[in-house]
């Protein structure tokens, strides 16, 4: 009898029902410009598969297809267009590792925004949502892709969370979602974009590599919010003096922003203030660097001078730095007087510390600013707007995913400018767009210049890049001046990298 019991079970495991797609659609209306946009929504998840192969004798045949990962999205069509397989379609997720796709969806770019004060202030709780005028719905259709593990994207039962933990099979994941779902939807015809920020800028790079050169999807375009793809520029280790040269201009912003600097300073406008700086960084304080201990003491009073006077900290503090200023401690340091801190995320925003006198602050101001009102509006939005209903928890920022593998870079920082650059020169047609926040601590905007001005593109394709500037952080979307002008400027991107769409 128990081996019977045993076999019942055995047969019953194998016959276990796949994993399904759970998917729900909705219609709505919107009015952008003044005029009213009828959409559908999408809603749910998609079971990613994977081809499995035949053992022994028969290795290297096809066997079938094995589910691995459960992955949501919300996808946004527009309903009067006039040729829907042709429209325009953005792809959209954030970064992280480990973040869902909910801050560009309800920030940005979706027709729902989750408000804050008009310089991107916490609104005091609870917490809404409101039509979102700026939504790009009206020049593209939306999907906003949670990778696995964060949102209500999962693996399927038997498999390892972990497995998706890393850069190569994130960006094989993501990417193979993005070819399901054009093959799926008929979207092959649509011109085609990406939109990533932050982490998300470097999937968006690996994808464009990994896109043309695995499923044959060439793009049209790559908006990249916030953007770092070489991590040498960010890194502050032991004989890497990238970052202290080019987080310098933006530790300057944030000292202008809150009148740290001398009157002269103050006096003028940030982006002739910014460009004196960066003269400065990228001269002087490089060769002072490069020098190291073999620097002139005369030469090291006058960099230890300029530091001071361009990021409102003490010469004496910079000197027992040795000339290098780590953004954890800036952060802490800058308003120290005040028992203050200031954001990584965005600099304009101050916290309060319980240990005045510790090294680094306890907590990022700009983060914990709008962890809440994106979190009680997206619970809200996707189960009574969206009518998708889920018990598990929707993973705003998890932090499981780590240690996040780099497996593929040992050794090195990772870069993907090159994958973008082989993209690009592969498809000269393709444009890339990149947004930076002014006091993003993140990902500055000096670092950000860098990478592009040592992609190694061809003079013919260098064209294809665009720039521009906002004064606000690293999710520049939460001030309301900049995110209307990100949504002009996004919108006349995405007319030049698809003419007459």
């Amino acid at each position: 009898m128990a081996d019977k019991d045993t076999a019942n079970g055995e047969s019953a495991a194998k016959t276990k029902p796949e994993p399904q797609d759970q998917l729900v659609e909705t219609k709505h209306t919107i009015l952008l410009d003044g005029e009213e946009i009828r959409y559908t929504v999408t809603a749910g998840t998609i079971i990613l598969k994977e081809e499995t192969e035949k053992s022994g004798d028969k290795a290297g045949e096809a066997e079938g297809e094995k589910p691995k990962a459960s992955v949501f999205f919300v996808a946004y069509t527009r309903d009067d267009a006039p040729d829907k397989a042709r429209r325009p379609l953005t792809f959209s997720f954030n970064g992280g590792p480990g973040s869902s796709s909910v801050w560009l969806h309800l920030g940005l770019l979706g027709p729902r925004r989750a408000p804050m004060a008009d310089d991107g202030e916490l609104p005091p709780p609870p917490f809404g949502l409101v039509d979102n005028e700026f939504s790009l719905l009206d020049r593209t259709d939306l999907v906003f892709i949670d990778p696995v593990s964060t949102g209500y994207s999962r693996p399927v039962v038997g498999e390892k969370a972990k497995t998706f933990h890393g850069f190569k099979k994130d960006i094989e994941s993501v990417g193979d979602f993005i070819r399901l779902y054009t093959t799926r939807y008929g979207r092959w015809p649509s011109p085609k974009f990406l939109i990533g920020e932050s982490y998300g800028t470097t999937r968006a790079a690996g994808l464009s590599g990994y896109l043309q050169e695995r499923h044959g999807l060439y793009l049209n375009g790559i908006m990249l919010i916030s953007s770092i793809l070489d991590f040498s520029t960010a890194r502050f280790n032991a004989g890497n003096d990238l970052p202290y040269i080019l987080f310098l201009p933006t530790y300057a912003a944030s000292a202008w922003y809150h009148r740290r600097l001398p009157d002269d300073l103050q006096a003028r406008p940030l982006a002739e203030v910014l460009a004196e700086v960066k003269a400065f960084a990228l001269g002087e304080y490089t060769l002072a660097l490069l020098q190291g201990a073999a620097l002139p003491d005369e030469d090291r009073a006058g960099i230890l001078a300029q530091l001071a006077r361009y990021t409102g900290l003490s010469a004496d503090w910079i000197d027992r730095a040795e000339l290098r200023i780590e953004i954890h401690r800036f952060t802490k340091e800058l308003l120290r007087d005040r028992r203050r801190t200031v954001g990584r995320l965005d600099s304009r925003f101050t916290g309060i510390d319980r240990d005045a006198a510790g090294e680094q602050h306890e907590y990022d101001p700009s983060l914990t600013n709008i962890i809440g009102p994106y979190t009680a509006a997206f619970n809200d939005y996707v189960r009574c707007e969206l009518t998708f209903e889920s018990d598990l928890p929707y993973e705003i920022l998890n932090p499981r995913v780590w240690p996040w593998s780099y497996a593929e870079h040992e050794n090195q920082y990772l870069n993907v400018a090159e994958t973008l650059r082989k993209a690009m020169t592969v498809n000269p047609y393709l444009k890339v767009f990149v947004a930076n926040g002014y006091y993003d601590l993140a990902t500055p905007y000096c670092a950000t210049e860098y990478t592009f001005n040592h992609l190694g593109l061809d003079p013919t394709l260098r064209g294809n890049i665009s720039m521009a500037y906002y004064p606000a952080g690293h999710m520049m979307y939460i001030h309301l001046p900049s995110l209307a002008q990100l949504r002009a400027d996004l919108a006349a991107f995405l007319q030049s990298a698809a003419p007459g769409q």
